[in-house]
């Protein structure tokens, strides 16, 4: 069995453009046929650089392999270039590469991608969902509005939702760490507080900021949050500055938890080491693929430390999540859009079932999705926009419009 040719899908997604402009899936043809679906999480780079740089990992590092050697793909990969570090952009394109490996595979044996990596010890995963605007909720307006978290954070518990994220402390910027505001460190304890009064003892909460602030700001900030008892604190400053992150932890009570900026154990492993966090999210379409998170989830476990698979692109990513999560012992939850995600539903269908806030894991061959592909035709993304955009300005000393869940704004491709 070897590994014969790549295709490349661009999907752009439909408003409200929940995961981001578009998807890069990826799919993997063998020379007898089978084929397997994966996911590329990295786009520092525009869709047609990308494209280029998925198409030149695959023909340089595993076109012509068997697939099944996905460690030695992985070092081809890892130290292409003389390099031998992680790097986002050619570990993401592998990263979606080596997912689809796995997906032949599991087809080729007839087996759920979860029985080719030990097997499965959780039946069912506990899902987690951002608080995405509902029908009837108005935005930019919704993300400065604590109530209005509120009512949709009430109305998603009682679909089954025992933990939900926001992050109302401000955009994030492409500036370094700066000192929270007087005005975002009152909102964010609004938001909390109106969450928790609204949902009781419930749902726990996932408190986000995408990497905003310095390590005293982060703790200001997080002393004022500790009354309303949040599960985590998101990324609190920088992902790469590990010592502050570990200021930050020692600091608080409240668990921190990083790792969607990073790729491959090498990023992961010095977090671990400062006891830098408590729960980890490497999204597996950017942190090396399954086999290398597979990897960061036992050193995690060495460390007393969780794992929370994060999700900000389309379905395969998700299904890989799954896959992995039923195959963990220190797993927390899994991150899905909403109950499954409209678009992705469209995509992919009913294949990964969500109920009473849990999804099942399915034992059917491979990720266990198939791709609608009249779906991606009809959704081809034609612009040249990132998957996601920091804003430029900085940050408003008397506090900053808060995060607008990740969704292109009015008049933007």
């Amino acid at each position: 069995m070897r590994l014969e040719s790549c295709e490349i899908f661009i999907v752009g997604t439909p408003p409200p453009g929940w995961g981001g402009r578009y998807f890069t899936l990826v799919r993997l043809t063998t020379e007898s046929g089978l084929q397997g679906w994966g996911e590329v999480y990295a786009a520092s780079v525009g869709p047609v650089a990308m494209r280029a740089v998925i198409e030149d990992v695959f023909a340089r590092h595993m076109q012509g392999e068997n697939p099944e050697n996905v460690e030695l793909m992985f070092r081809r990969a890892y130290s292409s270039g003389f390099t031998q570090r992680p790097d986002l952009t050619v570990m993401g394109a592998f990263s979606g590469l080596e997912i689809a490996c796995w997906d032949i595979l599991g087809k080729a044996r007839d087996r759920p991608v979860h029985a080719l990596l030990g097997g499965k010890v959780n039946e069912r995963l506990r899902s987690y969902s951002y608080i995405y605007p509902g029908p009837r909720d108005q935005t930019p307006a919704f993300w400065a509005d604590a109530e209005a978290h509120a009512r949709r954070a009430l109305a998603m518990v009682d679909q089954g939702f025992t933990a939900l994220k926001f992050d109302p402390a401000g955009p994030y910027t492409i500036r370094g760490g700066h000192q929270p505001a007087l005005a975002d460190i009152d909102r964010s304890v609004a938001f909390c507080a109106a969450i928790r009064e609204a949902v009781g003892d419930r749902a726990d909460i996932l408190f986000g900021t995408h990497g905003q602030f310095t390590p005293s700001g982060a703790i200001r900030l997080a002393k004022a949050l500790e009354p309303l008892r949040p599960l985590w604190f998101e990324e609190p400053v920088p992902p790469d500055d590990v010592p502050a992150m570990a200021q930050v932890a020692r600091a608080t009570s409240i668990p921190v938890a990083t790792g969607e900026r990073l790729t491959t154990r090498w990023e992961f492993a010095p977090i671990l080491r400062a006891g830098a966090a408590g729960i980890l999210q490497p999204a597996l379409g950017r942190s090396g693929g399954i086999w290398e998170t597979r990897k960061i989830a036992a050193a995690a476990e060495i460390y007393g430390v969780q794992i929370a698979p994060h999700l900000y692109c389309g379905p395969v990513e998700w299904a890989a999540s799954v896959q992995l999560g039923a195959a963990i012992p220190n797993l927390l939850m899994i991150e899905t859009i909403e109950t499954g995600g409209d678009f992705h539903r469209r995509l992919i269908g009913d294949a990964l079932p969500w109920r009473d806030g849990f999804i099942e894991v399915p034992d059917t061959p491979g990720l266990g999705i198939e791709i609608d592909m009249d779906v991606v035709m009809a959704h081809a993304y034609q612009g040249d926009g990132l998957h996601l955009q920091m804003q430029e300005a900085p940050p408003d000393p008397r506090g900053a419009a808060p995060f607008g869940g990740g969704a292109p704004r009015d008049g933007e491709e």
